[in-house]
């Protein structure tokens, strides 16, 4: 490890003004990506601004047809939420499958939708339920939020405050996940929502996270795994490394997605 200065907010406030005057400087939320990549001298930060001890950012409330979670809930929170599990159990079940239990217990949903990881699952999730991802600035929808691999509409001086997700008729999650990392190899997010379906594909393109609009459609005149069956996406635009092809890819997006149909038919547990 290198030498940086460590800041602990306060408050919101604070941790704003520190971000806006000091030198290079990196928000710590969970640390469970900034940690590593800095001591792989990926990342070499000035100042770190722990956000940890600010309070009223760890908060899951339920109002009307939507949930909010605040950004430096832990994914193990996520995972075991009543309110959670109750209203939206598919993201539930997601943040059940992230990392291991050590991860789990320190790594927050702000942190991980904030870095956008193109193997992430959070993204999927607020891709698919169409979240709004809200700041000590303003809202961005999640259409406008993932702009490519590890890149979102976050500006330098913004923080995620909370993330709103509405409350979807439906959904269904399924992860092929790499056995090491556990990050998704490809992971799709199904939500059937009062006027639309939505279909979000994380793990498996090269720009990161991405509706197939495609597979939308077909499953607006049928929410079934079988109106699914015969559709393809191009292998153009996957990701390819040396866990798996563009093409291969390509072929998992329809296996998953047909599993995740299936398991919003069966209301996905939680557990």
């Amino acid at each position: 490890m290198y030498a940086f200065t460590y800041h602990r907010a306060t408050g919101l406030r604070h941790a704003a003004n520190l971000l806006e005057k000091l030198e290079d400087p990196k928000i710590l939320a969970g640390g469970q990506t900034l940690l590593p990549t800095m001591k792989q001298r990926l990342a070499s930060p000035t100042n770190l601004i722990d956000l940890d001890k600010v309070e009223g950012m760890s908060e899951i409330t339920a109002a009307g047809r939507s949930v909010t979670i605040g950004a430096l809930t832990r994914h193990n929170d996520v995972h075991k939420s009543p309110i959670v599990q109750q209203a939206i159990p598919a993201l539930a079940y997601l943040a059940g499958l992230i990392g291991d239990p050590a991860v789990r217990h320190r790594g927050t949903i702000g942190g991980s939708v904030a870095n956008n990881d193109p193997n992430a699952d959070y993204p999927a999730a607020c891709l698919a339920l169409g979240a709004t991802i809200v700041t000590n600035k303003r809202k961005i929808a999640a259409d406008e939020f993932f702009k490519g691999l590890f890149e979102t509409a976050l500006e330098p001086n913004e923080i995620i405050t909370k993330i709103t997700f509405p409350v979807p008729k439906k959904a269904g999650y399924y992860k092929f996940r790499n056995q090491a990392s556990r990050f998704a190899l490809v992971g799709v997010f199904v939500a059937k929502r009062p006027s639309e379906i939505r279909v979000a594909v994380t793990g498996a393109g090269s720009s990161g996270v991405f509706r197939v609009p495609s597979f939308e459609e077909a499953l607006k005149k049928r929410f079934s795994p079988k109106s699914l069956e015969g559709l393809t996406i191009p292998a153009d635009g996957m990701a390819s490394d040396i866990h798996g092809s563009a093409e291969y890819r390509a072929h998992l997006v329809n296996v998953c997605a047909r599993r995740a149909v299936a398991a919003a038919d069966e209301k996905t547990p939680a557990e």
